[in-house]
């Protein structure tokens, strides 16, 4: 559990705010990611208080520019950044941990916010509310086209679900998705080869002129017929 920084009182779960001394606490990017302040090309404006986000480099290596809130430490990642940084923070995961998962969700508070759309800081759209990964607790909030809004303190909860093995239990939910949905579509196939070869084996397979089935034992009969009233009409 994280302290306050000012006074050193514990903080709840899924809350960056002290409940004794009223502080607002970095807890997603201090001792975890080096960072540095940088310019704005273009504004970008906080889903949350309405003012203009800072540009940080995160020191991962390469340079790693996301958006920070300043006032509520919430943090802007573009389109596939926020896997990235999970995955560059969390290393050496290989099984998943069903009863840390189950603390975590159980920990859970409702946050410091009520459940409400927020704006993308990027087109100012209404972004959707997505459950991210299985299990991991956090409703992040996605716009398609540019990107995933992060209230502070959710980035330190996912860090937390992915070493539980939270990624790795969303990968064999999604795997078992896949092999459910062979199986069916398999099944189908099937079902409709088994109505196929019933059709054949009743004896219909030939068509006439307007779609219906004709007996195999009737068609050549029905083609001499037909045949034979042609050369009379000639």
């Amino acid at each position: 559990m994280a302290n306050c920084c000012n006074c050193s009182a514990p903080l709840p779960p899924n809350t960056i705010k002290c409940e004794y001394c009223g502080s607002r606490n970095d807890i997603d990017l201090v001792g975890i990611n080096f960072y540095t302040t940088h310019e704005l090309d273009a504004a970008r404006i906080c889903p949350r208080c309405n003012i203009p986000l800072q540009t940080i480099n995160l020191k991962t290596g390469d340079k790693f520019l996301i958006e920070r809130c300043d006032a509520c430490l919430g943090l802007f990642f573009d389109p596939g950044e926020l896997e990235a940084l999970l995955e560059a923070s969390v290393t050496n995961v290989f099984a998943v941990n069903q009863t840390q998962l189950e603390s975590i969700n159980n920990s859970l508070r409702s946050g410091d916010y009520s459940v409400t759309y927020v704006k993308c800081p990027v087109c100012s759209q209404m972004m959707n509310r997505v459950n991210f990964g299985a299990k991991s607790g956090v409703i992040v909030d996605r716009c398609k086209d540019h990107g995933v809004w992060l209230d502070g303190g959710e980035l330190r909860h996912l860090m937390e679900w992915m070493k539980a093995g939270g990624k790795l239990l969303d990968q064999q939910r999604r795997e078992e998705q896949k092999k459910e949905q062979v199986a069916q579509e398999k099944k189908q196939l099937d079902s409709n080869d088994g109505c196929s070869t019933l059709g054949n084996y009743a004896g219909y397979g030939k068509f006439d002129d307007y779609g219906s089935t004709l007996r195999h034992q009737d068609a050549d009969l029905f083609d001499l017929v037909r045949s034979a009233i042609g050369f009379f009409l000639r």
